[in-house]
């Protein structure tokens, strides 16, 4: 098994019933929102991989489904070569733990730290009784803490510190991979360096594979081997971290990098002024009516009639696996645009406030009428 990844999904599917029970009954049928629709993959040993996407693409409910949180509707999830099955025994569970985004909404705020540890310590039969206390410690000093917190309520503590606490819950059960959703997102910026900081430590010396959901591509590329892009549902790019910053091959991928902010002296030389590719334009379509054909195609600035019909697959170029994109152009010469970008906002083609009435774009202004 040296050659199989640690952790692996094939055409996981998952999916949310909306409406009522009742009135799917009458209508002989069931809408269903497609937040997660046959994603494939892979997590190595040892590895640190993000997943990164717009709001709303499934990130979440993926991490969830492979943490054995979320059933899952169509597809596997193996373990180690193995298929878990849809209700993971104990041990299962302890091989994959989670870190939500907000560390306070995911502790008891009615048990002390030391008191969440050992009744978790207690139910997975991790470490005997007796040693319980010894053990929360030594969780406690691998995270930064003292061992005073097995005292305190997670009101007592800064968003850093509950995150550090959040993030001892989950190695106490000894995991082999770590899933971190947004784990610095609700924290100051002082406080997220020393998160990241830690994660990356931790992975160094437990030798944890880390699956990082993340907005931020600072902190996707500081802290990742891999990447991987999702969009409405299913992954539309893998590479490695300096190769996919590098030479994107997926038009949203193109998009998501163009939007990063950028520092310069002269506004004009930035990406988006420069014209090296524009960011993502309009709002991804409905999950519960996904386009046929290419589901980025509404958006792309490169769609082509074959896009209209056939949903592209994830392909590599010849040779080189590692990096992998679902689109019918990703390694052959691109099309000429299909859409024209806006021009940027312009501060003197602005109307004065007051002067006019925003229209249903929200970056156009038409004129009021002038009253008689």
């Amino acid at each position: 098994m040296s050659g199989e990844p640690l952790l692996s999904a094939k055409d996981v599917a998952v999916y949310f019933a909306v409406g009522s029970a009742l009135g799917a009954r009458i209508r002989h049928h069931q809408h269903l929102l497609h937040a997660v629709d046959g994603v494939d993959l892979d997590l190595a040993s040892g590895a640190a991989m993000a997943l990164v996407g717009e709001s709303g693409s499934g990130k979440s409910t993926l991490a969830l489904a492979l943490a054995g949180l979320r059933p899952v509707n169509r597809g596997e999830i193996r373990f180690d070569g193995r298929v878990l099955p849809a209700h993971r025994s104990r041990p299962d569970q302890r091989r994959i733990q989670m870190v939500f985004q907000d560390p306070y909404s995911s502790l008891n705020p009615r048990l002390t730290v030391g008191s969440m540890l050992r009744e978790l310590l207690k139910v997975h039969h991790v470490v005997p009784n007796g040693e319980a206390e010894a053990y929360s410690k030594q969780l406690l000093a691998l995270v930064g803490l003292d061992e005073d917190a097995l005292r305190a309520y997670p009101r007592q503590f800064s968003g850093g510190q509950r995150q550090r606490v959040a993030i001892a819950r989950a190695l106490a059960l000894r995991p082999d991979i770590l899933v971190a959703d947004e784990p610095v997102s609700a924290l100051d910026v002082s406080v997220q360096a020393t998160i990241l900081n830690l994660l990356r430590d931790l992975r160094g010396e437990l030798g944890l594979a880390l699956l990082l959901i993340s907005h931020n591509l600072a902190v996707v590329r500081h802290l990742c081997d891999r990447v991987a892009v999702m969009y409405l549902g299913r992954i539309v790019e893998v590479a490695p971290t300096a190769r996919l910053f590098a030479d994107p091959k997926h038009p949203y991928t193109k998009g998501l990098l163009a939007a990063i902010p950028k520092l310069s002296e002269n506004p004009a030389a930035s990406d988006r002024g420069a014209g090296k590719g524009p960011a993502v334009v309009g709002d991804p379509p409905s999950a519960l009516r996904i386009p046929v054909g290419c589901r980025f195609r509404t958006r792309c600035p490169i769609a082509q009639p074959v896009c209209e019909v056939e949903d592209p697959a994830l392909t590599h170029a010849t040779g080189d696996p590692a990096h992998q994109a679902a689109c019918h152009f990703a390694f052959a010469p691109a099309p000429p645009s299909a859409i024209v970008a806006e021009p940027a906002f312009s501060p003197e083609a602005a109307p004065a406030w007051g002067s006019g009435e925003l229209s249903p774009r929200a970056d156009t202004v038409r004129p009021r009428p002038r009253e008689e």
